[in-house]
């Protein structure tokens, strides 16, 4: 767990790719993309099945071990509108049970636009908690403080002739954005022109590591 102060709150930087709030213990995920894999058979391309029973044990894992009371998944926890119908009847009994273990809120994004109430938990299309504005994806135009996710942002160097790349956070002076929580979510790179437009000037790529938020400007 490493702190990361923003808008004013201490938060904590999770290596899984979350992030928590201690004052109101609250969990923080992005893009979970349940069911990506069935998504991809539909289409021929037969990945392993098990990418939302691996993603719902990271989550469970994580409630556990830092006590969350409140969950907050900014968007895109399902990879398209059809997938919690396709979702395996064990792991929809968990995630019932998981959105009734704790107050759970789903953001919605452009994947899960129709996310409905048989999941469980509070849908809504973005909500402003102690002065941030947690919603999906971020909006360059927003002047308020703002959590979002969408853009997967991975951060990719070249060590010693190794090409490493991490999940990361990405974070301007107003903005922070989440990186990719599910099992099978890919990632754009921290300094794509996308990302850099949508958080603004004096961006940084945030990696937790070994207890150390290493920083890394993007705007270099």
């Amino acid at each position: 767990m490493v702190p990361l102060s923003f808008a004013g709150h201490d938060f904590i930087a999770l290596p899984q790719a979350a992030l928590f709030w201690p004052s109101r213990r609250a969990l923080l995920l992005a893009d979970l993309h349940f069911e990506k894999a069935s998504w991809f058979a539909r289409l021929g391309q037969m990945l392993p099945p098990y990418d939302s029973a691996a993603t719902l044990d990271a989550v469970e894992a994580l409630v556990a071990a830092t006590g969350a009371r409140e969950v907050w998944c900014l968007g895109d926890s399902f990879h398209d509108r059809g997938g919690a119908a396709r979702l395996p009847a064990d792991v929809r009994a968990r995630i019932a049970a998981l959105t009734q273990a704790v107050d759970w809120t789903w953001v919605t994004g452009n994947h899960d636009a129709g996310l409905d109430q048989e999941m469980g938990g509070r849908i809504v299309v973005e909500a402003q908690v102690d002065g941030v504005i947690l919603r999906h994806e971020a909006d360059p135009t927003e002047s308020r403080p703002e959590v979002s996710g969408h853009f997967h942002p991975k951060l990719r160097l070249s060590l010693r002739g190794r090409n490493v790349s991490r999940r990361c956070f990405v974070r301007g002076p107003g903005k922070l954005v989440m990186p990719a929580f599910g099992a099978l979510t890919g990632g754009l790179d921290a300094g794509h022109d996308a990302i850099r437009k949508a958080v603004g000037a004096r961006a940084e790529a945030l990696v937790p590591v070994s207890g150390r938020l290493l920083r890394f400007p993007l705007d270099a």
